[in-house]
């Protein structure tokens, strides 16, 4: 779906997951190479590996999804896709200097890298 709902290329975009079978299925690896879309997994399922994507993926689930009913794929979609629209589009984050995701996506930082790295 984020793919064919992308406003922009793709390529250097990174997809983040655990090792998940459905993540490490040809058909889902060769879809994400066709787009040049970066593969990244953690090597043993820990979600430590990559702080910031398990940052995002709490963020949308205790900040937007907790308070919903979810019965259906259908209903899952539907309020996943608003979810990641408020989340790119209008939430500001402290961490890009109160710019949204989607901002920065744009590159109206002028280069200059807003988070800070605490990798040792």
């Amino acid at each position: 779906m984020a793919i064919e709902n992308s406003k922009s290329p793709l390529e250097g975009l990174i997809h983040h997951s655990d090792r998940g079978i459905q993540y490490c299925s040809s058909g889902y690896v060769s879809l994400l190479r066709k787009h040049d879309i970066i593969i990244s997994m953690t090597e043993n399922g820990d979600p430590l590996e990559n702080a910031i994507a398990e940052r995002i993926n709490g963020i949308i689930k205790g900040e937007y999804l907790e308070n919903y009913e979810v019965n259906t794929l259908k209903v899952a979609k539907q309020l996943l896709e608003r979810v990641v629209e408020v989340y790119n589009d209008k939430r500001p984050h402290m961490s890009l200097g109160n710019l949204t995701p989607s901002q920065v996506h744009e590159g109206l930082t002028k280069g200059e890298k807003l988070w800070k790295s605490y990798t040792l």
